[in-house]
């Protein structure tokens, strides 16, 4: 019998329905062999009985009956791959958790190598041979092992899901194909696979594309970052190196104050000191005088006090101190004048300050043109939009929304809604005049009253000497020169809006703290003209990269 055994293939003692040796085989009438429960299962679903082999039709279900011989020689098969299964894993790896393990093994699970999508079984080394060897089971499909191929089943249908359908955005199986989507757009799954791989493989181009995007918004961002902290360093700096010189000039001026004050009351008392040892000298002499004096008085000589008597007199001493004096120091405006030139010091370190603010700020210059479409009726653009002037004729012009009936004011055409921005602008000979930054919703047609409120940050001459911030409520603003050119500087981000004197490099006025959501215009105005006396135009000037300091021309690099 072990002798027959040897001569059979492997393959004649597999049950083709299980893919496993035969249990319990029996043999129907075509002569084919199977496993007596598969068999019986597959007769229990499949209406009419028909070989799962040579597809032949059996007219009647048959009785079946295990077939001795064929049993015997398969257990004895079995136990042989038993053996050799028992001595090839140990060479193959056990199944791990999370790990698909072989669904065949008994006993310790080995580490499945593939999935077969047509028996919905996962196989290891030894088990999945039949699928390398026999021709039938080449067919099968087999991928990397999964967990859950009953999940590759149609529910309803029991059978494999090898179709897509487009119209449902689901998987099919055949038979589904003629019930629930009979009509529909039905596509093989490996067709749609390699629609959607090649989908995948865009989408995820697309991503990495995101991904560096976003890479180099943070090397952006911390780039931002090391910039802001250079800022924040150099500002330290400077501000340590002015509160410092500040501080130093305060101690300063203190010491000189306590020594200046301490000299007078040296000198007062070293004068003191020397009137007091004339006075305790003559005191000395008057009191020997006045021994001498005693003396003589009680002598009888008569002869002896007359001829005294001249000597005396005339040793003794005759200064008159009725108009010496000490009188107590008066230090009225000590401390005031010590404080003016205090004042001058921290003056001079601000200028120094702002020069250096001023020199940052120019490298945020931009070009600014007038806005014709906003201007008043009856303000005078030159042709190059750059300057600007109220004259006293007013112009047929459209009232369309953007130009401004009742203030002679003009907008820019530039508009900004991020980052820094620094223009300039000639104000020379002109008694009245606006200038500021404006947001795009302002209401540009009545009375208008300037104010952050209402969208405005500006300030103003009036009457030729009264400077005004227009804020809530506004500040008066006292200057040292009357401004001939005025820069203004925005950070949009910052809420900052700033005015300088651009000649003497000083700031006049700063809006801080200010909120901005809208894209801000420069705005410009003139004034009405008074009869001539303020004709002069406001002059968009070209910005000069130097700063004015002690009447020289400082060229900045």
């Amino acid at each position: 019998m072990a002798a027959a055994s040897c001569l059979l293939t492997e393959d004649q003692f597999l049950c083709s329905i299980c893919l496993d040796v035969f249990t319990d085989p029996v043999t129907i009438p075509c002569g084919h062999n199977f496993c007596k429960t598969c068999i019986t299962q597959h007769w229990d679903t499949n209406v009419p009985y028909q070989c799962p082999n040579c597809k032949k039709l059996l007219y009647t279900r048959p009785e079946l009956q295990v077939n001795t011989f064929i049993s015997e020689m398969a257990a004895q098969f079995r136990q042989s791959a038993q053996q050799k299964a028992s001595s090839s894993s140990s060479e193959q790896q056990v199944s791990k958790p999370g790990e698909v393990p072989c669904d065949v093994c008994t006993g310790t699970k080995l580490k499945a190598l593939k999935s077969c999508l047509m028996c919905l079984v996962s196989y290891c080394e030894t088990h999945l041979e039949p699928h390398l060897t026999r021709s039938g089971l080449k067919r099968h499909q087999l991928i990397d092992p999964v967990e859950n191929l009953e999940g590759r089943m149609c529910l309803k249908h029991d059978k494999l899901l090898e179709l897509f359908c487009k119209t449902d955005q689901m998987c099919v199986c055949v038979l589904c194909t003629y019930s629930d989507h009979k009509t529909h757009d039905v596509v093989p799954l490996r067709e749609e696979y390699e629609g959607k791989k090649a989908e995948l493989g865009k989408t995820e181009a697309e991503i990495q594309q995101m991904i560096q995007k976003r890479r180099l918004k943070i090397q952006e961002i911390k780039l931002s970052v090391k910039l802001s902290q250079r800022g924040a360093d150099r500002e330290i700096a400077d501000g340590v190196q002015v509160f410092t010189a500040l501080k130093e000039s305060v101690e300063r001026s203190q010491a000189e104050l306590i020594d200046m004050i301490k000299e007078k009351q040296r000198k007062t008392e070293k004068q003191a000191e020397g009137f007091i040892k004339e006075l305790e000298q003559e005191i000395s002499e008057l009191k020997k005088r006045s021994t001498e004096v005693k003396q003589l008085s009680r002598s009888e000589d008569h002869l002896h006090l007359l001829q005294s008597l001249p000597s005396l007199k005339t040793v003794t001493p005759n200064k008159d101190w009725t108009e010496i004096s000490i009188r107590p120091l008066s230090y009225e405006g000590t401390v005031v004048r010590a404080l003016n030139q205090l004042e001058e010091t921290l003056s001079e370190q601000m200028k120094r300050l702002f020069e250096s603010e001023l020199k940052r700020v120019l490298q945020y210059t931009v070009d600014v043109t007038l806005n014709p479409d906003t201007a008043h009726p009856n303000l005078i653009l030159s042709d190059d939009k750059k300057q600007v002037n109220c004259g006293d004729v007013v112009k047929n012009l459209p009232n369309n929304p953007e130009r401004f009936d009742i203030c002679v004011d003009v907008l820019a055409k530039q508009s900004f809604s991020s980052g820094r921005f620094y223009y300039e602008v000639q104000v020379k000979g002109k008694t009245d005049w606006d200038l500021g930054v404006a947001r795009e919703s302002i209401n540009r047609k009545g009375q208008i009253k300037l104010s952050p409120q209402n969208g405005y940050w500006t300030i103003w001459l009036r009457n030729e000497k009264e400077y005004e911030a227009l804020a809530d409520p506004s500040v008066s603003l006292s200057l040292k020169s009357r401004p001939e050119k005025v820069g203004v500087f925005v950070d949009y981000e910052e809420g900052l809006v700033s005015f300088y004197d651009v000649d003497t490099a000083a700031l006049i006025y700063s809006f801080t703290g200010c909120s901005f959501t809208e894209k801000l215009y420069p705005v410009f105005c003139p004034c009405n003209n008074n009869g001539g006396k303020n004709s002069a135009p406001l002059i968009i000037s070209p910005v000069q990269r130097q700063i004015y300091r002690r009447g020289l021309v400082w060229k900045l690099p």
